[in-house]
């Protein structure tokens, strides 16, 4: 790979936002200075631009193995590439399941071969797995994931003594989908009693309730507490849950932590009558009070990391009856450009942006040398222009699926090219076809 010198960047790095070079040898970041001159480098000058690190999104789901008409880890990676997301880490609610140390190596093996993107991938906990998990190295992966809520398939963890074990049995942060099962049982038999499988969307938010998500957060964030496990809580959906968790203490300092998805600062309850299902996840898209209340938290710190939850269905999946309408949607090419048109409207600071999606995700997982722009880091960099505007639309679409949510939607901001480990994957809407991408690793 050689050298490459970026020159001329505005480049974004914990809090701060500086005019410099940057010159990247082979993998790494050698050298960040205001002027670096070097003849046998390769000159890049971005005119200004701003150089961001590569977002690491802590939750995606890529399909892979089992359900590869919807997406794969090679097709997904070169989508999150396009959008600015540089490193990934997987769900376990494949088929198989990543429930066992060998199906999480064969997935490792699978994305050694075909990911564009750096790549980890959590391990499933489940009601009768508790072995296994005390075997995993801590090292080998990026935490154990729990799925308290069933929306995502048979992964449901309901048995209360083998959850407390889980927590007591690990010290690898335990991600959680936090969902009262009963709850929404009892909410989804009402509205079938009345409309049998073709529930109005708009009730989505009501079936999987406010009370459904903090009552399982709650008793999450309980049984963590009792255990001092290290616990973080996926895809905050309600204003209520952001009182759970506290912003007076560092990240580094956090046994619990929490995060929000693009969608749920994005989307409202409003927007069911204009997208339907194409916005139906899980959990739900509730109240702007509540989008609202999730800003505020984000903002003041009670919320540490911004994640996609990325999870492609095909059309034709999300077009059927809203008990057939599988939840999730595609995110990761457009979920950068989102927050950068959040920053455009005064809504969030391009430094908070930075320290939300690259940061703080490789604080929280403890990855080594990643989430920065910093001398003898992985080359990792996303350049974005401010002011050049674009309209989603399906012949610009990386998604093996073929859609977004976003469709129609103006950006203010692109992404013009993605640095993996030192090489361009990406330049003004064209990938690279050399695959650069590590395993992640560990400072653990």
């Amino acid at each position: 790979m050689g050298r490459t010198l970026i020159k001329n960047a505005t480049v974004v790095n914990e809090g701060e936002t500086f005019e410099a070079d940057i010159l990247i040898k082979d993998s790494f970041i050698e050298r960040i200075e205001t002027t670096i001159s070097d003849p046998n480098a390769k000159v890049i000058d971005v005119l200004g631009n701003y150089i961001l690190p590569g977002v690491i999104d802590d939750q995606v789901h890529f399909r892979e193995p089992g359900l590869t008409h919807k997406g794969n880890i090679e097709s997904e990676s070169r989508a999150a590439i396009a959008g600015g997301i540089t490193t990934f880490m997987e769900q376990p609610n494949t088929n198989p399941q990543t429930t066992t140390i060998a199906k999480l190596e064969e997935k490792f093996a699978t994305a050694a071969k075909s990911s564009f993107a750096n790549y980890s991938f959590l391990f499933g906990g489940t009601n009768d797995n508790l072995e296994e998990l005390k075997k995993l190295d801590p090292k080998s992966c990026s935490g154990v994931k729990l799925f308290l809520g069933s929306s995502t398939g048979n992964m449901l963890v309901d048995n209360e003594k083998v959850l407390e074990q889980i927590f007591l049995n690990t010290e690898l942060v335990i991600s959680t989908h936090c969902e009262d099962e009963g709850t929404i049982r009892k909410n989804l038999a009402k509205y079938k009693a009345e409309y049998g499988d073709d529930i109005p969307i708009k009730y989505h938010p009501i079936i999987r309730s406010e009370e459904a998500c903090y009552l399982s957060s709650s008793k999450a964030i309980a049984l963590a507490k009792k255990t001092g496990a290290r616990l973080h809580v996926f895809h905050l959906s309600t204003g209520k849950e952001t009182n759970l968790f506290v912003n007076d203490i560092p990240l580094e300092e956090k046994k619990i932590t929490a995060e929000v998805c693009i969608h749920h600062l994005w989307f409202s309850e409003s927007d069911y009558e204009d997208k339907g299902t194409l916005i139906k996840w899980n959990p739900a898209v509730k109240t702007a009070k509540d989008r609202e209340d999730l800003w505020k938290a984000l903002l003041d710190d009670r919320i540490d990391v911004i994640a996609t939850d990325h999870a492609p269905h095909l059309l034709s999946e999300k077009e059927n009856p809203y008990t057939k309408a599988p939840s999730g949607g595609p995110l990761v090419q457009h979920a950068l450009p989102a927050m950068l048109q959040k920053y455009a409207e005064g809504k969030i600071a391009i430094e908070k942006i930075v320290e939300k999606m690259c940061h703080n995700p490789a604080k929280l997982f403890d990855i080594e040398k990643r989430g920065y722009v910093k001398e003898g880091f992985y080359a990792d960099l996303v350049e974005v222009d401010l002011n050049s505007k674009w309209e989603v639309k399906k012949a610009n679409i990386f998604y093996k699926c073929g859609w977004s949510p976003f469709e129609g939607v103006t950006f203010d901001s692109a992404v013009k090219r993605t640095f993996i480990n030192g090489h361009l994957a990406y330049e003004k809407g064209e990938l690279s076809k050399e695959r650069h991408a590590k395993r992640l690793t560990f400072n653990r």
